[in-house]
């Protein structure tokens, strides 16, 4: 009956098998979830660096201005 004996290890080294295989697709997933949040950390960081560059422009043009109505050129 050797056969017998080897069919709970068989079905047992299956199951390793399959959990080894989840948990690599696990890693997968992980990993992907991880590379979507840097890209839209990085679209943030990028978007708030043109808006203060917006407001930073913004507030040198209204400072220009003040300076020429100042001195009667406006």
């Amino acid at each position: 009956m050797p056969s017998a004996r080897r069919a709970p290890q068989l079905a047992a080294l299956v199951l390793c098998g399959a959990l080894g295989v989840g948990s690599l697709a696990g890693c997968e997933t992980t990993q992907e979830k991880a590379a979507a949040q840097r890209a839209e950390s990085a679209r943030i960081l990028e978007a708030r660096a043109k808006r203060q560059a917006q407001k930073k422009k913004q507030k040198h043009d209204d400072q220009h201005k003040q300076h020429k109505q100042e001195k009667g050129e406006g």
